[in-house]
């Protein structure tokens, strides 16, 4: 059984870092790309950040990019964001997920193509 498990979010202050996490179980890392997406209330899901299975030419969303790292460890199961000066905006549920179709090549980070969803992992900013 295919398992996502994210961690990492809490209460950031605005300006501060998260670190997130996502251990995977039940698969084998190599045969995906991987996404982190975020939705906020009343908002749609929003691809943050996705990384082919090499780890090569990762996406970032406008939002996200220049202060964002997304990087994998396929040994390790592990998929992980570093997000730098948080802003309010980017309080949200974090999800992780895995693309067998993307996994050589992203178009984009479009949750339609990706699956595996992880339960989320809350990141609250405060002013």
């Amino acid at each position: 059984q295919v398992r996502m498990v994210e961690s990492g979010g809490g209460l950031v202050q605005a300006g501060g870092s998260l670190n997130l996490s996502c251990a995977a179980s039940g698969l084998s890392l190599d045969d995906y790309a991987l996404g982190w997406f975020r939705q906020a209330p009343g908002k749609e899901r929003e691809g943050v950040s996705c990384i082919t299975w090499s780890g090569g030419s990762p996406y970032y969303a406008d939002s996200a990019k220049g202060r964002s790292i997304i990087s994998r460890d396929n040994a390790k199961k592990t998929l992980y964001l570093q997000m730098n000066s948080l802003q309010l905006e980017d309080s949200a549920m974090y999800y992780c997920a895995t693309s067998h179709l993307r996994r050589y090549g992203l178009v984009g980070c479009r949750s339609a193509e990706f699956g595996h969803w992880g339960q989320g992992t809350q990141v609250t900013v405060s002013s």
